[in-house]
């Protein structure tokens, strides 16, 4: 499993993040830190996002890491975009999870590279997003969204018959499209 710093798994165009799960006692050097991990990831992993509140930030994949290093916590996340407002936020919530969880001084990291992708969201996360009337975003849809190739079907009517009205809707990372057949307005996670 990569370390953060140590580069990502996953191809140059779509680097997925090394997503925290199970590490074998030998590579840790002690099963109480691998209970100690795991504490941490579960009192984590179910912080979620306040702009979307119906998202973890494990099914975002802004989550990261969660490891165990001379036995403290270190939690590392990624930004949506870079300036994301709700960081902080999170930040804040990781840091009282893991107080309720009875983890105090764990240290929460912010890296920006390899930069968020859409491609990091959990399948979970984008039902998630769509049942909370939110278009997810398209997979590999990046380079389709740059040349004006964009198909987004409404979350309400499952129409694809859409128009973009703004290019920012509700939060940065969203866009604001219209249904011509429902004609219901709606935001659009955006592809990036």
């Amino acid at each position: 499993m990569s370390r953060p710093g140590e580069g990502v798994e996953g191809s140059p165009d779509h680097p997925q993040p090394p997503r925290p799960g199970p590490i074998p006692a030998a590579e840790t050097g002690c099963v109480g830190e691998v209970d100690l991990r795991a504490r941490a990831y579960a009192a984590v992993a179910d912080v979620v996002d306040p702009e979307i509140p119906v998202l973890t930030i494990a099914d975002l994949g802004v989550l990261r890491d969660v490891a165990v290093e001379d036995g403290q916590v270190r939690v590392t996340i990624t930004p949506t975009y870079s300036g994301c407002p709700a960081m902080n936020m999170i930040a804040v919530e990781i840091g009282l999870a893991l107080d309720r969880a009875g983890i105090p001084d764990a240290a929460i990291r912010t890296v920006l590279h390899p930069a968020w992708t859409t491609e990091w969201m959990s399948e979970a996360g984008r039902a998630k997003l769509l049942a909370y009337g939110v278009a997810p975003p398209a997979r590999g849809g990046g380079r389709r969204a740059l040349f004006g190739e964009e198909v987004v079907a409404c979350p309400q009517c499952g129409s694809a018959d859409t128009e973009r009205l703004a290019e920012f809707g509700s939060t940065s990372c969203k866009a604001l499209w219209r249904c011509r057949a429902c004609r219901e307005p709606f935001d659009y996670f955006r592809c990036h």
